[in-house]
């Protein structure tokens, strides 16, 4: 099976939830190429049945949901494999993030089901897509940016909502509004974010028009593996508890993590002596196009997002990490989980929540960190919630939490 666009453009590809947004805004990415593109199934318990007959019980959490949702696509009506593809993207180093991928392919060779296993890289110079992989890598990181847009508008709204489910039906509306922009085929790219900002300045609309109360309760900054944290399924709904106890989460979000991986690109180059060369000319080119992309996005909600500042550069959260964690010797969330709780803290947050599949490497050394970090901020609440997909009941743990986060708040003004 050669795993060209050709093959590609005769299957309908489906993209792992992450989440939900993110997974909408790629496919809407895929579409503008033409190629059929959808979310994977939604998480339900079927997702872990699914995917545990196939597992040894050492694989992370988000390996398991990401899984069983691709094995729920095998049980739809019209499943065929020689029509269906799917996105796993992958990495190199400890996390077991690496092993996704090859299992996923041993999985279906042993079922001899001849699915593709999309696995977009920079490194092969994305060969699986074909001639319009640049197009797509522009608008997939627009889409992006758009999902993390979204998210924040959510976030920082629904908990002030006077009519109870309003938000989440605006969101919905507003995910239909940009993925039509996103997904437009045939323009060029200058057309194409004219569509993408005026999809955008209806959904500002949308939003500003939401009813909304005028208190403004406890901020909470939410950190970790950067699944985990997006999956609501994975962590048990912990933003919509969180909301419900009288509190307001603030994600990270997932460009700072692309980001973080330009930079470390640029890193790696320096380090291979090539600081002057077409590889690192080719680095920060596109770094400033995409620079300017997320610009002219962003700027459209340059006062809704007043008092949610967001770092100018990842370097800064690399920095304040560095006390803690420095980028030399440690590298991924751990690094970015630190210097982001640093930044929260910085921004009048009330604490810092840090959400992790059960065993995974990077918040068990964050947690090793947190207590020293905690000290260091006056008695900072920062907590690691961990997940491992049986069903927990985090209710009292976070009333703990939020009691914490209040008290650390009122003693903070006083």
């Amino acid at each position: 099976m050669t795993n060209t666009k050709n093959n590609l453009e005769n299957r309908k590809l489906y993209i792992p939830q992450m989440s939900y947004e993110g997974a909408r805004c790629m496919s809407a990415a895929f579409q503008s190429i033409g190629i059929k593109a959808e979310p994977s199934p939604d998480s339900d318990n079927r997702t872990y049945e699914l995917a545990r007959k196939y597992l040894s019980g050492d694989e992370c959490l988000p390996q398991s949901i990401t899984l069983g949702n691709f094995l729920k696509v095998t049980e739809q009506p019209d499943y065929k494999p020689e029509k269906t593809a799917f996105m796993l993207p992958t990495s190199n180093g400890p996390c077991r993030f690496g092993h996704y991928l090859p299992l996923a392919r041993k999985i279906f060779q042993d079922r001899k089901e001849d699915v593709l296993i999309l696995s977009p890289s920079s490194s092969n110079g994305y060969e699986d897509i074909g001639e319009q992989a640049s197009d797509l890598v522009r608008t997939g990181w627009r889409a992006v940016v758009v999902s993390d847009i979204l998210r924040k508008l959510l976030l920082k709204t629904r908990p002030y909502e006077i009519n109870k489910g309003e938000t989440d039906q605006i969101f919905a509306k507003s995910m239909e509004i940009v993925c039509d922009a996103l997904s437009l085929t045939n323009i060029s790219h200058s057309k194409r974010m004219n569509q993408i900002v005026k999809a955008l300045k209806q959904v500002k609309s949308l939003f500003n028009n939401i009813a909304v109360k005028k208190t403004k309760k406890p901020l909470i900054g939410i950190v970790g593996e950067i699944f985990c944290r997006l999956n609501n399924f994975s962590n048990d709904d912990l933003i919509k508890v969180i909301e419900s106890l009288g509190g307001e989460a603030w994600m990270s979000d997932v460009s700072e993590w692309v980001w973080y991986t330009n930079n470390e690109e640029e890193i790696r180059l320096i380090r291979e002596g090539k600081r002057i060369s077409f590889q690192m000319f080719g680095c920060r080119l596109r770094q400033k196009v995409m620079h300017n992309d997320e610009l002219k996005m962003m700027s459209v909600f340059k006062d809704d997002f007043k008092g949610y500042n967001e770092p100018k550069h990842v370097t800064q959260v690399l920095e304040k990490s560095r006390p803690y964690l420095p980028r030399e010797g440690s590298h991924g969330e751990m690094v970015m989980s630190v210097g982001r709780s640093i930044w929260y803290y910085e921004q009048g947050a009330a604490g810092v929540i840090d959400i992790s599949p059960f065993t995974c490497m990077n918040s068990i050394v964050c947690e090793a960190v947190y207590p020293r970090l905690s000290q260091d901020l006056g008695g900072f609440p920062l907590r690691v919630f961990y997940f491992d997909g049986v069903q927990s009941h985090i209710e009292n743990d976070l009333e703990i939490f939020m009691e914490l986060a209040t008290n650390y708040l009122s003693n903070k003004k006083n």
